[in-house]
């Protein structure tokens, strides 16, 4: 099995790279990346698995990553400025979350189950509050509800994040992936570098633009505090999280769970942020379990 081309859709006013597999008769499932990342970093045997298991997956580039629309005639403020909160940011989560809902209705599709990683957690968040009838499940991986009180990074992760400048060849590129992420990344599981090399190289010829990682970043900095308005959410959710995350504590997944209704943790001894290949497995199954979830009560509803 293997992925379709890159295609694109007009989604609220921009253009939205996007890939699938499985049958588009399928249960739908929508990946949404995380901060600076594009689609490819959801794995293609990961999308494999879960299509082989009868999903119709999605998945795509964020605003401003990958082949979709980069808003280049916005401000790109420096990451300081964003955790500081001076000025407005060029866009906020919520759009991104409307790109989202905006994407599956130029597929044709009224409603999916959504996972999302990292910043696509916080985006994915934003898209069941604001458009809950597009949202069949939830699974929300390394993420937090936006408050200021948890999902903290250890100093050294928040420091170097706010030291990353522009590089200008793909071989800087690829180092400052493969450092990020050996710091990142999972203590409890070997460390890819091999892999890592390859999806930063993939990355980079793709699309490299640090300013709009920069405009993301100011997205992240600007979002408020979900946790009241996801008392309200009704569709299945689990959350998966490092319990050795050093970029999103885990205390941040955990206030998730607690504030959506029914919501289940799930943790994981020696993960970091990222998505170890000997997780994967476990990370399908528990995703087909809220799907199945969420295709009983949108049945029930029927």
């Amino acid at each position: 099995m293997t992925t379709t081309p890159t295609k694109i859709a007009q989604a609220n006013g921009i253009e939205i790279a996007y890939g699938t597999f499985g049958a588009p008769t399928g249960t739908p499932v929508l990946l949404i990346m995380g901060l600076g990342a594009q689609m490819i970093a959801w794995p293609d045997a990961f999308c494999e698995e879960l299509a082989a298991r009868g999903d119709y997956v999605i998945r795509y580039d964020n605003r401003d990553v990958g082949e979709s629309t980069h808003l280049s005639d916005l401000p790109a403020p420096h990451p300081v400025d964003s955790l500081l909160r001076r000025g407005k940011p060029p866009y906020r989560l919520e759009d991104m979350a409307d790109d989202a809902a905006g994407l599956l209705g130029a597929l044709g599709v009224g409603s999916a189950h959504v996972v999302g990683a990292s910043m696509g957690g916080f985006i994915a968040q934003e898209l069941v509050i604001r458009h809950p009838a597009r949202v069949r499940s939830l699974t929300l991986i390394m993420t937090s509800t936006g408050s200021r009180r948890v999902g903290h990074p250890k100093l050294r992760v928040l420091a170097r994040m706010g030291r990353r400048r522009a590089v200008t060849d793909r071989a800087a590129a690829v180092e400052s992936s493969v450092e990020t992420f050996r710091m990142i990344g999972s203590p409890g599981f070997p460390y890819d570098e091999a892999y890592m090399r390859d999806l930063a190289g993939r990355g980079y010829d793709r699309s490299y633009d640090f300013d709009g990682y920069r405009r993301q970043v100011a997205a992240i900095a600007a979002q408020a505090d979900r946790s009241s308005s996801l008392a309200h959410v009704r569709a299945p959710t689990v959350v998966l999280h490092g319990l050795a995350d050093p970029l999103v504590s885990e205390n941040g997944g955990r206030a998730i769970a607690r504030a959506i209704p029914g919501a289940r943790f799930v943790g994981y001894s020696g993960m970091g942020h990222d998505l170890p290949r000997a997780l994967w497995p476990s990370f399908a199954d528990e995703i087909s379990s809220v799907v199945a979830a969420g295709e009983a009560r949108l049945g029930a509803t029927r």
